[in-house]
């Protein structure tokens, strides 16, 4: 049954993989969704590369695995499977230690038909590296699944401890064929037509940013995520590369998508929308769209942004100055461009826009 309290809001997607998901659940709130991926995920399964390291593991077992990645990892026994070798790239793991980072990792291996030894329950390669190196390394083998763009960093500290690091790669993260997409989506988040944006791993907020500067449109991105857009990633490291370029994350208490969905629900419910009465009509703004009982208003982001800025203002008046400061970002904007846009506001709004007062020389308020 769908559930309308997100109806008036608009969210940016930039996953590909899972995007259908992930809009589903959005759109069950009554949400309206922006697709803009930013990455693309390539599974390597038909890449050679890939079934040697296979062949070379199955024929010496490694002492350890770094099972990274819960896809990643049915991914690689899938390809092994369409080469006739998975039972004997599972028979090669039998005596293996499987480390896994965080329990969709593990439990893939179990799916797989192996036992995990141990888990990271932060989903941090750090306490994989910790747990790893808390036995003597020296002299093993470790097989270290890769995670897309995953950082080197992890792979020297194992070799540090004394370890022979082969690393698979079972897919790659790259730049999307078509940029339009991604584009729209930073024009979106500039001129604030989505309350906010979801990312599901670090590439696709560092690819956001690629995209945001090849515009450049940088310092307008940042902005808008500073003061109107939501920036929710589903992890604490894909959080932390949202930091690096200056950009505060709402992250969920675990990383999975059905949290972030709920998480970015509860956060706009709680911010992002507004209650005003209209006469004697209980309304609410959300986004840019006004529910007056069981009417539905659109309204544009500035009609919305003056509405936003009468309701806060809780009955006292809002001058056109401050008006233009708050919504338009200029006090010399021309006056009689606040007064256009209030006047269309009424309309949209009838039979209930007179709740929109003027007020001679001096500017608006709600009545």
């Amino acid at each position: 049954m769908s559930d309308p309290t997100l109806r008036g809001f608009t969210i940016g997607i930039t996953a590909d993989r899972r995007h259908a998901e992930q809009a589903r659940l959005f759109e069950r709130r009554g949400a309206e969704v922006m697709s803009g991926p930013t990455i693309q995920t390539v599974p390597l399964g038909a890449d050679e590369g890939l079934r040697a390291l296979t062949e070379d593991l199955i024929a010496r077992p490694p002492d350890d695995l770094v099972a990274n990645t819960g896809i990643s990892m049915r991914e690689w026994f899938g390809a092994a499977d369409s080469w006739g070798l998975g039972d004997e790239l599972v028979e090669a793991f039998r005596d293996t230690r499987i480390v896994a980072r965080g329990p969709k990792a593990a439990a893939a291996v179990h799916q797989i038909g192996l036992e995990v030894a141990e888990r990271a329950e932060s989903e941090r390669l750090d306490e994989v590296v910790e747990i790893l190196t808390r036995s003597p390394l020296a002299g093993h083998r470790v097989a270290f699944q890769r995670h897309g763009q995953d950082a080197d960093n992890p792979v020297e500290l194992i070799e540090a401890a004394g370890a022979t690091v082969v690393e698979v790669p079972v897919y790659r993260w790259l730049t999307p064929n078509d940029p339009l997409p991604a584009e729209r989506l930073v024009d979106a988040i500039v001129t604030r037509r989505v309350q906010a944006v979801t990312f599901t791993s670090a590439p696709a907020v560092h690819n956001l940013l690629a995209v945001a500067d090849k515009l450049a449109l940088t310092l307008e991105i940042t902005e808008a995520f500073a003061t109107d857009v939501v920036a929710a990633c589903v992890g604490s490291v894909c959080a932390e590369a949202a930091t690096v370029h200056g950009v505060p994350a709402l992250v969920p208490d675990r990383a999975r998508l059905g949290p972030l969905v709920r998480t970015v629900a509860n956060h706009l419910l709680e911010h992002g929308t507004r209650t005003l009465r209209l006469g004697d009509r209980a309304a609410t703004l959300r986004g840019t769209t006004v529910l007056v009982g069981d009417r539905e208003v659109s309204v544009t982001l500035r009609e919305s942004a003056v509405l936003a800025s009468l309701i806060d203002a809780h009955g006292a008046i809002v001058t056109k100055r401050d008006l233009m400061e708050h919504v338009w970002g200029d006090r010399t904007q021309d006056p009689h461009v606040v007064e256009t846009t209030v006047g269309r506001l009424r309309t949209r709004l009838a039979p209930d826009g007179d709740a929109v007062v003027s007020v001679p020389r001096r500017g608006y308020r709600l009545a």
